[in-house]
């Protein structure tokens, strides 16, 4: 992905770090570490908490692994998030999910953290990368492998995605050059990353349990749910409202993309 393009989940500091405050956040986890750049963060926050961060990612990128054996309340789980969350993960005061951007992926650990807060009398508090364009709804794997049969759709990859346009273009467009696949069509069941968070919550919310959903359409979405039973939720919600839904921010964010493809398609261009 191009530098001119900014991705990582640390750009939302402005508004996870305040929320972690507004929750008393001590102890999180967070599930795709990539470079760090949020680990950073969330272990400096962890620390001035005195809490803990546990970072679960098979191939973090490079330097990742002793950068966290160096830091005293980080701990590195080098396992797939669905296998490590398997094993009986402990609950956390918050969780972070920027792993593969999948439905199956994603909603089997929304799932089972879910289970696990419940397990231990936890209220839920987590935060979701990419619940925009491109991954909203269209799954992007990682390891298609790791996704059975019955849950991957039809993918590849060296083609990519434009925004509206739900195919794929061969060679053109966002495209992980081989870093990742993305599915052949957008929409439909079990496909994109918000429509997992969408199908959790209809199953998870309840007449015993209500649950409260922000979505921010900025810098390819940050989606946020958090039990509205916590003593902490109305403060949450008050300082998150503003963000929510916005349209300016989600205008703003699809010109963004609309530049940086143009740039991506004269850069093929170019190479052709």
């Amino acid at each position: 992905m191009s530098e001119l393009l900014i991705h990582s989940m640390s750009e939302f500091s402005s508004l996870i770090l305040p929320c972690l405050e507004h929750a008393k956040v001590k102890h999180i986890a967070e599930i795709g570490s990539e470079f760090g750049g949020m680990s950073k963060l969330l272990a400096q926050h962890a620390r001035r908490a005195e809490g803990t961060l546990t970072c679960i990612d098979p191939e973090p990128a490079d330097g990742f692994a002793e950068w966290a054996a160096a830091e005293g309340n980080v701990y590195h789980t080098a396992k797939p998030s669905l296998e490590a969350l398997s094993e009986g993960s402990k609950a956390v005061d918050a969780w972070f999910i920027d792993g593969d951007h999948n439905y199956y992926t994603v909603y089997h650990e929304l799932t089972a953290i879910d289970t696990i807060q419940r397990e231990e009398g936890k209220p839920l508090l987590a935060f979701m990368h990419d619940v925009s364009w491109p991954c909203a709804r269209r799954d992007f794997y990682y390891a298609p492998d790791r996704v059975p049969p019955g849950w991957r759709h039809p993918h590849s990859f060296d083609h990519g995605v434009r925004l509206g346009e739900d195919g794929v273009l061969a060679g053109r467009g966002l495209r992980g050059m081989g870093s990742f696949a993305v599915a052949l069509q957008a929409g439909g069941e079990r496909n994109g990353v918000l429509t997992a968070v969408e199908d959790f919550l209809k199953e998870a919310d309840s007449e015993e349990r209500s649950l409260f959903y922000v979505h921010v359409p900025a810098v390819l979405g940050l989606g946020i749910i958090f039990d509205a039973g916590a003593e902490w939720s109305g403060a949450l919600a008050e300082f998150l409202l503003p963000f929510h839904a916005n349209p300016l921010i989600a205008r703003l964010e699809e010109n963004r993309l609309r530049n940086w493809l143009e740039v991506v398609e004269w850069q093929d261009r170019a190479a052709s």
